[in-house]
């Protein structure tokens, strides 16, 4: 039984002026709009949770058809860039600090442009780890996992191309933002998601996760990390193991032994992560712990 809603044509322009004066300005209130087309109704404060079930709603059916039920999230910075692209912007930065070299902003610009060189390190990284998860076949203790990012670029777009390169399917759950944020171009179109709320998003982002894996990043990946650590510490999921990529990163910016010898979270807490430094350590860390559950 097909019980969709055929949507009702409302008058035209053309025929409203044919009608009773009194008739026309019934059908132009906005009382008359019906109620899933009227975007200002939609928007009303009141409506959040109606709103909040369609963001979740349309990713969730999709994701159903489409059989995606054992995923990989993986995290990271948007200002990763490929290790060509960082190279060009550094030698572009030197040649106009070559032309001026007094001037700050443009010394500023090539140390940015250096330690952008520096960490593609981890672009590369991540799209090895996505061609190694896309090509994996799965087995009875692992499912075959599909690698899901937040669809962005840098680190997001170097995953998600790893698994494209492995004709993999690779899904992107982007976010609307004040800028505009475009997807990267190696995701499954059918799979290439837009989420008005960060809970929603984030929600997705786990509830099939059969591993997480935090490469380096800013507010926004620490943000993340410390919500996954935070849902395992308190069993508000189930175990999943949680990978953070270069452990001299991780270390300089979180002192998480002295957080266990200040009694802010317990010794065991340690044990929710491990450390990784390559995309076959990654996935074998992910294997070994499954494995090591079954």
């Amino acid at each position: 039984m097909n019980t969709s809603i055929k949507p009702e044509r409302p008058p035209t322009r053309k025929a409203r002026r044919a009608l009773p004066a009194r008739v026309r300005r019934l059908v132009e209130s906005p009382t008359y709009v019906q109620a899933d087309e009227d975007g200002a109704f939609l928007r009303r404060p009141e409506m959040c949770g109606v709103r909040l079930q369609l963001d979740y709603w349309k990713a969730a059916e999709k994701l159903q058809q489409i059989g995606i039920r054992d995923t990989v999230v993986v995290y990271g910075s948007t200002r990763i860039d490929a290790p060509a692209r960082a190279r060009r912007r550094l030698a572009e930065v030197r040649a106009r600090l070559k032309a001026k070299p007094s001037d700050a902003q443009r010394q500023r610009a090539v140390c940015a442009a250096d330690a952008k060189v520096r960490h593609s390190v981890y672009y590369e990284i991540a799209r090895e780890f996505g061609r190694l998860v896309g090509a994996s076949q799965g087995s009875p203790r692992l499912p075959r996992l599909t690698i899901v990012t937040g669809g962005g670029p840098g680190i997001m777009e170097a995953a998600n191309r790893g698994a494209f390169e492995s004709h993999s399917p690779t899904v992107g759950m982007n976010i609307a933002l004040p800028y505009d944020q475009l997807p990267n171009a190696y995701l499954t179109p059918e799979l290439c998601f837009r989420f008005h709320y960060f809970a929603i998003r984030k929600l997705h982002l786990l509830e099939r996760a059969k591993a997480a894996v935090f490469f380096p990043g800013g507010y926004g990946t620490c943000d993340e990390l410390f919500e996954v650590l935070t849902l395992l510490q308190t069993k508000k999921i189930d175990p999943i193991p949680v990978v953070l990529v270069s452990e001299a990163y991780w270390r300089s910016l979180v002192d998480f032994d002295m957080m266990a010898d200040e009694g802010m979270i317990a010794r065991d807490d340690l044990a929710l992560f491990c450390f990784c430094e390559s995309a076959q350590e990654i996935w074998s860390a992910i294997c070994k712990w499954h494995d090591a559950r079954a």
